[in-house]
């Protein structure tokens, strides 16, 4: 009877280890920290090298975008005409983007600057959290520990301008007069030379300056989110398969223990078949 018992624990035990090993699980790779001084000796640095080429640092207040304001009307309208071109009627950006911009209804709260004519929808950036977990967890700008709250907003403004600012997507990397689906290198999201205002990109840094971000490829945030690897992430069921077996193997060696238990004291639950039948 002990023997059966146990070899049953065993292929239970040996098919839950398949099934753990064979279970998705998503593991962040170790990424090099630094803080942001170190690896952004000024704010230039900051807005050109952690996007990857998306923004210049602009010094001419004029020709240079923000990526916040307060005014009632869009100061990036402006910027637009005084490079010479044209306010955008479509959303170019393609990524959690609307077809067209227009206004959000009054409980558009996060991204408040955008209400009025924005590229982003309620849902897409209805809080904080929901902004950094719309991207993925390699985009997660706290990967090397939690931010202070003024650094962390200004990842929040910037996500909210790169989703909701319609002029943004003048700026997309390859436009669709150069976009080749064909290509694997080329996509409808990312951006490319955008002109953004020396003193926002210094106050970011200045914000962040004490705060450690991943210094992987001088701080490349698209590399760094390259190096984040996920394998089979387990779904539901397994997990609940899981959990369940080993709750299964836990009872089990309870009654196996019960068993040898009486079986010591001379009170054993089952008496040989001879006993039995006398």
């Amino acid at each position: 009877m002990f023997s059966a018992l146990l070899l049953g624990a065993a292929i239970l035990f040996s098919t839950l280890t398949h099934d753990l090993a064979e279970a998705k699980v998503v593991v962040t790779s170790d990424i090099p920290c630094r803080p942001f001084h170190e690896i952004y000796p000024s704010g230039r640095e900051l807005c050109e090298k952690m996007w990857d080429g998306s923004f210049v640092y602009e010094t001419n207040r004029s020709r240079a975008y923000t990526m916040w304001f307060f005014d009632q009307d869009n100061p990036n309208d402006d910027v637009t005409r005084n490079l010479g071109l044209s306010a955008p009627s479509l959303c170019h950006l393609r990524y959690l983007h609307k077809d067209t911009p227009g206004p959000e209804p009054d409980t558009f709260a996060e991204c408040h600057p955008w209400k009025e004519n924005s590229c982003c929808t309620e849902d897409t950036v209805s809080s904080v959290q929901k902004i950094k977990q719309s991207y993925g967890p390699e985009w997660h700008w706290d990967r090397c520990g939690p931010l202070t709250p003024a650094c962390e907003r200004f990842f929040v403004q910037e996500a909210c301008f790169y989703e909701c600012e319609p002029n943004a997507g003048l700026f997309r990397k390859y436009p669709d007069r150069h976009f080749n689906a064909s290509d694997p290198s080329h996509n409808r999201w990312q951006m490319s030379g955008m002109p953004i205002w020396s003193d926002f990109c210094d106050a970011w840094h200045r914000a962040c300056r004490n705060d450690q971000f991943c210094s992987h490829d001088d701080g490349n945030f698209f590399s760094c989110a390259a190096t984040y690897t996920e394998e089979q992430a387990a779904d539901g069921g397994t997990v609940v398969g899981i959990v369940f077996g080993c709750l299964v193997i836990v009872a089990l060696i309870g009654v196996l223990g019960f068993l040898v238990f009486r079986e010591r004291t001379g009170q054993p639950v089952f008496k040989p078949l001879e006993q039995q039948v006398s």
